[in-house]
């Protein structure tokens, strides 16, 4: 794609489904006995995978191609049977990370796949503390990378704290966790996104918060939970930051979640002094939801760190941009997860907009951007990772003159992201 700064941005815009709750939702509803409506799932690549592997273990999934809506039909806490083929988890490391917990809880052999990056991602968070309940798992280069092949059954309750925030390594002790007597706690460095914790407490499982730790115990069943899944704040982020940054803008994003949990980039953006409000305040299947409006806005340097790196950590590339267009210094620091995202996040974000001439230098664990800089267009290879996809193509929107984006892999998360800009301003993108 080629994208260029418009003079004027006015969208109202709805944003693709959560996608780390439609992923839950269907691997829940899985084990769930009976069968469950899920409206508004987010159709892409990544939640797609999912809904795959799970077929593949015998649930019934009936999601049209192009559709947002699916009925599953789950088989209960031992209802999963053993596939025929490796389970092929495409780019989702969602998928691999949380489908590891789950198949580590039941009797069956599994493989688990992905494609080239997803092989490349750190699985040794998960294979560890799985391990230490008894799971017999082995992978790739010391146990660390997928294929991950899974022998299941007959795990016992730990007590584990993480040594890095990470929602799916939590969420996959948790799924292992349903089957065991006893009690799994699970305790995290820093708060990370708890749509696992919501679902199954709704769903009838007992699932306790103690501090920082998830207590988890067997429920005798798991009632289905039909859900609407609300709009994700990874993929509104885009638009928050193009709004607060452009020069004469106003977008309007409908609907999006904002479970506190997940709202370290609108804390961000509030730091900043963006001018940014929330209307139409509401829950939807028990996730609180709004509508978000953004204006353009005087922006100002900001440290990002501790709790905020993992309620922010997809939206975290977007900030070094907000720091582009800010007075002062922006730091983000303590995000190494960044460097085992889809792609080295830490280096493609600064090889990215360095490219455009910002003032930007990577860290150990983050970057330093000073600002304000006069962003040029540019040739930028988005890596294959949909967020450095996305942040290219805003990038380019706020820059001078064009940029090319290749190598974009948008629709992992979101599909219809280009036709949405070319809704914001008909004159900001076009086909390469």
């Amino acid at each position: 794609m080629i994208v260029q700064s418009p003079s004027r941005l006015r969208a109202t815009l709805r944003v693709p489904a959560d996608k780390s709750i439609s992923h839950r939702a269907l691997i829940l509803n899985a084990i769930a006995e009976g069968e469950a409506h899920l409206e508004n799932l987010l159709d892409s690549d990544d939640v797609r995978s999912t809904a795959a592997c799970i077929s593949s273990l015998g649930i019934a999934i009936d999601w049209p191609v192009g559709a947002t809506a699916a009925r599953i039909s789950g088989g209960g806490l031992h209802g999963l049977y053993e596939s025929e083929d490796a389970l092929n988890c495409g780019n989702s490391g969602t998928t691999m990370r949380l489908l590891t917990g789950l198949l580590a809880a039941h009797p069956l052999f599994s493989v688990l796949i992905g494609d080239e990056s997803l092989s490349r991602r750190p699985m040794g968070r998960i294979i560890e503390p799985l391990r230490l309940m008894g799971a017999r798992i082995s992978a790739r280069r010391g146990d660390t990378l997928a294929p991950i092949a899974i022998r299941g059954g007959s795990l016992r309750a730990i007590q584990y704290e993480m040594p890095v925030a990470s929602a799916q390594v939590k969420s996959a002790l948790i799924l292992a966790g349903l089957t065991v007597e006893g009690r799994t706690r699970i305790t995290e460095p820093a708060p990370t996104r708890d749509h696992t914790e919501k679902m199954l407490a709704a769903m009838g499982a007992p699932v306790d918060r103690e501090g920082r730790s998830v207590i988890i115990r067997r429920p005798a069943r798991l009632e289905p939970l039909g859900i609407r899944v609300p709009g994700d704040l990874s993929s509104a982020a885009p638009w928050l930051v193009l709004g607060a940054c452009h020069s004469d803008a106003e977008i309007k994003v409908e609907s999006v979640g904002i479970n506190p949990t997940r709202t370290g980039l609108l804390d961000i953006l509030k730091r900043m002094g963006a001018s940014i409000e929330l209307q139409n305040e509401h829950e939807t299947s028990g996730e609180p939801v709004a509508d978000l409006i953004v204006h353009s806005s005087d922006l100002h340097g900001v440290t990002v760190q501790g709790d905020d790196v993992p309620r922010a950590i997809d939206e975290l590339p977007l900030v070094a941009l907000l720091g582009c267009f800010a007075q002062g210094t922006t730091v983000v620091r303590e995000a190494e997860e960044l460097l085992v995202k889809e792609s080295n996040r830490i280096e493609n974000v600064v090889t990215m907009l360095s490219a455009m001439g910002a003032s930007i230098k990577a860290t150990a664990d983050g970057f330093i951007v000073e600002g304000p800089c006069d962003l040029q267009g540019a040739r930028l290879d988005a890596a294959a990772d949909h967020r450095m996809g996305m942040l290219g193509a805003v990038a380019g929107v706020l820059a001078t003159g064009q940029t090319r984006i290749e190598n974009d892999a948008v629709t992992v998360s979101y599909p219809d992201f280009w036709e949405a800009l070319e809704a914001a301003s008909p004159e900001a993108a076009q086909t390469a």
